[in-house]
């Protein structure tokens, strides 16, 4: 069994903790103002060369600490923070994890964003080191120092620009953005003109790679962050007045908390024993168990625990308003259908022995 002691985890603990309670505040009573939450990401930012890539080798280099599940424990550990750092933090190692897997071993300070969606009408448009065009939904667009992003070229291909956003021609419209939940992300469109960039990487890479799956895995493991600390109130409300219906729904959501917990580990050491494979099915089942999960862990503690939290307790309310929206970036009956046909893909790959892929 591997050892899964996180002594990076423990110190990036202490020095977020170091932060809080400046104010005098604990986790989970933490009423979070943009400056706090900027002073966490700061230091959380200072930490991002000793936060291992998933798949690397170990930290340790002994073999006895998975660096996936590393990855994996701190970007929990700061979604139950609050998700909206979550958001930001997430979308800065993957930039940096995405820049060392295409090769590119330039200077990365500074806070780094991931800008992949496309599909704007008037999308990027890249020319002898200048872009132009529009930017959807681009989190953290007034604080990041450098964006990642996405464009197709002239061929259809898919491109990584790197653009610098403290410079002339980029204009930030966060008007669109009327979340509730999630709402402080500062997500925006932003504008090009002539702003610029440069090309990292070859062409499909951001998608072929097979890092683009263990990526998606990282997201996964702030939805669950989130999770397990919402249900964490239930138990401390049980704990302090006992109820057979608390426990009932305790129980429940507690059998549900502890599968994905152990498949989260089996996830990892599927990437770390096998880096040169995407596993992009048992991560798109992975992703999809965490969105079923934490829409039970929702409605089941509301129905435990009723309108308090909710009103009363300003992390708790934060944390459900959030978590319901970051689980849409699950993309749904899409990723379901998808998980069919690798399903049945798989199906060729049977051993005479075996009657159905689900045989233990």
């Amino acid at each position: 069994m591997l050892d899964t002691k996180n002594f990076l985890l423990q110190n990036i603990k202490v020095a977020v903790e170091n932060i809080v309670s400046v104010d005098n505040q604990a986790i989970s009573t933490l009423g979070l103002t943009n400056k706090l939450r900027c002073d966490i990401l700061d230091i959380l930012v200072t930490y991002s060369d000793k936060i291992p890539h998933p798949a690397s080798a170990s930290v340790n280099g002994d073999g006895t600490n998975s660096p996936t599940l590393i990855r994996w424990q701190i970007l929990a550990y700061v979604a139950s923070i609050d998700l909206t750092i979550a958001k930001w933090f997430e979308s800065h190692l993957d930039a940096l994890s995405i820049l060392h897997e295409v090769g590119y071993d330039n200077n990365t300070n500074g806070l780094w964003a991931v800008w992949a969606s496309e599909g704007h009408p008037h999308p990027i448009r890249y020319q002898q080191g200048k872009v132009s065009g529009t930017k959807g939904w681009c989190s953290g667009a007034n604080i990041v120092d450098h964006a990642l992003m996405t464009y197709r070229d002239k061929h259809g291909h898919s491109q990584l620009l790197i653009v610098d956003m403290q410079q002339t021609g980029v204009e930030i419209d966060n008007s669109e953005w009327q979340a509730v939940g999630m709402q402080p992300t500062d997500t925006a469109t932003v504008q090009f003109n002539q702003a610029t960039a440069s090309n990292v990487g070859p062409a499909n890479a951001y998608l072929e790679r097979v890092g683009f799956w263990h990526g998606a895995a990282g997201v996964a493991a702030c939805w669950y962050g989130a999770t397990a600390y919402l249900a964490a109130y239930l138990v401390t409300a049980y704990q302090q007045k006992p109820h057979d219906y608390k426990a009932m729904y305790l129980g429940q959501i507690s059998t549900a908390l502890a599968v994905t917990q152990q498949y989260f580990h089996h996830v990892s050491s599927l990437i770390d024993s096998q880096p040169q494979l995407s596993h992009e099915l048992a991560i798109r089942q992975l992703r999809s168990n965490v969105e079923q999960l934490a829409r039970l862990v929702l409605e089941t503690v509301g129905q435990a625990l009723g309108a308090v939290p909710f009103c009363r307790n300003a992390h708790f309310a934060r944390l459900s308003a959030d978590l319901a929206v970051f689980i849409r970036q699950s993309h749904g009956a899409f990723d379901l259908q998808k998980i069919g046909e690798l399903t049945s893909d798989l199906t060729s790959e049977l051993t005479e022995e075996q009657e159905n892929i689900w045989q233990l």
